[in-house]
């Protein structure tokens, strides 16, 4: 078991272990319970009530959040001709086709996201075995693999992320940094409630959202009300 540190040990006293918090409340304690110097990131994980290892269970996509994440995110657009040039208008940091792919190939990864034209998932696909471990692969379902590239960019430097169930049935997704301020958070959080809420499976059965947990880097995680994240959600 691994053993915690001092500022972890004294913050997580903060958090009743037995008590579902409703989100603005959570939201408060994760921000008084930050242990790190620097502004670490705000996540949120969801426990679904879906069997990930069926097809007609699977739950991934991306959403814009509105108050953002709270960095610049890179983005490498795989195009070419005037789709290539459309690229580099719209703000991405790296554009090319078979001179990114080699360069890719031969271990640089200086991008967070990888967004590409239909035309170029031939040579794309080549890529897979490296870009996917990563979750750098452009995916149709995620927005990433689209003529509209300049929308796609957009909406990446704006603030979208992707989600997607794991294998133990949980979606993990970033909210903010530390340094947002409450309601910036609470907005972000709701929008990703909302989606998922959206986007339930018809085939997933029983409760759907079974637990919500929201934690800062290295620090303790604050349980959340599913019910009243739902509910809450629903009237924002």
């Amino acid at each position: 078991m691994a053993k915690h540190g001092k500022k972890y040990v004294e913050a997580k006293k903060l958090i009743d272990p037995e008590m579902l918090y409703e989100p603005t409340e959570a939201m408060e304690l994760v921000q008084k319970t930050i242990t790190t110097k620097f502004d670490g990131t705000v996540e949120l994980a969801v426990k679904l009530g879906v069997n990930p290892k069926h097809a007609d269970q699977q739950v991934r996509g991306a959403v814009v959040l509105p108050a953002g994440i709270g960095k610049d995110v890179t983005v490498a657009v795989f195009a070419k001709g005037d789709k290539a040039k459309e690229a580099e208008v719209a703000g991405a940091d790296f554009v090319g086709a078979e001179d990114l792919i080699a360069k890719i190939d031969g271990g640089w990864f200086g991008f967070d996201v990888a967004v590409a034209t239909p035309d170029m998932m031939g040579m794309v696909g080549k890529l897979g075995r490296v870009l996917g471990p990563k979750g750098l692969m452009p995916n149709p379902k995620t927005g990433t693999v689209t003529v509209d590239v300049t929308r796609a960019i957009n909406e990446i430097k704006a603030g979208k992320v992707e989600y997607r169930v794991d294998k133990s049935g949980i979606v993990h997704v970033p909210i903010g940094k530390g340094s947002f301020t409450v309601e910036k958070l609470l907005e972000n959080f709701y929008t990703i409630i909302d989606t998922l809420l959206k986007v339930k499976p018809a085939a997933a059965k029983g409760q759907y959202m079974r637990s919500i947990t929201i934690s800062s880097t290295m620090g303790p995680g604050v349980a959340v009300s599913a019910q009243k994240a739902a509910l809450l959600g629903k009237t924002k």
